[in-house]
């Protein structure tokens, strides 16, 4: 559907540097990466509304590096929704359709869809400057989807609404792309967001694309330590992996050797998600080949959810519920058991 090769936007202050990539027809791709990283200047880029030093971009199997923006098949939904404020949302909606000519029957009948589609024909009289974040963001992808685009791409189309209309918001994303099978191209910088949505996530780092995958495996194999933290794996180690005759493949991470699953050895790199640490009070009896006792130095209130550092002396960052905390009866300074499975460790 999209392909990048060896593009590069040079705009003074900041350098995209020979991106690769591709998105697949009916995908649902998430550009994710940290503020200043180059997201909005690589969907500007592939709109056609920056100049391309080098590479290449490709849609449908057509060069359109050097096409006009409007003539890509391309619709837009900015982060401010970019609305007019002076015309209804009705007008707003039929905007590009009215500059393309189209008859008043095809504009009829394209209101009528998109309105049935986003269950928003209460709001077609009414101005931008009336409209929740939710509505306005359902307006724009109503403009966006009203010129029948080849691909939608949405600039951090949820960081203005609060946290519930976000779920709702999302959810309303990814069953509308579903219904219509239509290309999404969504930047953000929220990881969950891009987990929540995302078919495959591109992640961004100062201006270069560092990793591709499924969430799955940019959540569970980061191929960097930028993408680990980024994916707030919270623990992150170097160390020496060699073998081991009584207890296979290990890894010293500053004097703590810990079993792990991999093929590579010498010195690399680790991560283990906070999640993936099981802590009790007593040892555990349990698969997990990893089994070491540390003594709790910080435990953090995360809402729902609690970090608990335990220093081994290695430090390891564990995730429980309040529920559990409260029924270990878990303190700063208690000794408490760690244990995680080698499988568990990504080595990198």
């Amino acid at each position: 559907m999209i392909g990048i090769k060896g593009l590069t936007v040079d705009l003074g202050d900041f350098i995209l540097k020979g991106a690769d990539l591709r998105v697949e027809k009916g995908e649902y791709f998430i550009i994710l990466g940290p503020t200043g990283a180059g997201k909005t200047v690589l969907l500007e880029a592939i709109a056609g509304l920056h100049p391309v030093r080098s590479g290449e971009i490709w849609m449908g199997g057509k060069d359109i590096t050097k096409l006009e923006p409007e003539k890509r098949g391309i619709g837009f939904v900015y982060q401010d929704y970019a609305l007019f404020p002076h015309l209804s949302v009705k007008d707003n909606i039929l905007f590009g359709l009215k500059r393309r000519k189209h008859t008043k029957k095809e504009t009829a009948e394209a209101l009528e869809w998109l309105v049935g589609l986003l269950q928003i024909k209460h709001l077609l009289e009414r101005k931008p400057g009336t409209l929740s974040g939710g509505e306005a963001q359902k307006v724009s992808l109503a403009r966006a989807l009203s010129t029948n685009p080849e691909v939608v791409f949405l600039d951090e189309p949820l960081s203005a609404l609060d946290p519930e209309q976000r779920e709702r918001v999302q959810r309303e994303l990814r069953d509308i792309q579903r219904r219509l099978g239509q290309t999404f191209v969504h930047v953000t910088h929220d990881f969950e967001e891009a987990v929540a949505l995302g078919d495959r996530i591109a992640v961004l780092g100062e201006g270069r694309i560092v990793q591709v995958g499924t969430p799955e495996e940019v959540f569970r194999q980061p191929n960097s330590e930028f993408v680990a933290r980024f994916a707030m794996t919270r623990n992150i180690y170097s160390g020496e992996v060699r073998d081991d005759s009584s207890r296979g493949t290990v890894m010293d991470i500053g004097g703590v050797e810990v079993e792990v699953i991999t093929e590579l050895r010498g010195s690399l790199h680790a991560s283990l998600r906070p999640e993936d640490i099981l802590l009790s009070r007593e040892a555990l009896v349990s698969s997990a080949r990893n089994s070491l006792v540390g003594t709790i130095t910080k435990v953090e209130d995360r809402g729902p959810t609690i970090n608990v550092t335990v220093s081994t002396p290695v430090d390891f960052v564990c995730l429980v519920t309040r529920r559990s905390l409260e029924e270990l009866g878990l303190v700063e300074g208690d000794e408490v058991h760690v244990a995680f499975k080698a499988s568990a460790v990504h080595i990198f």
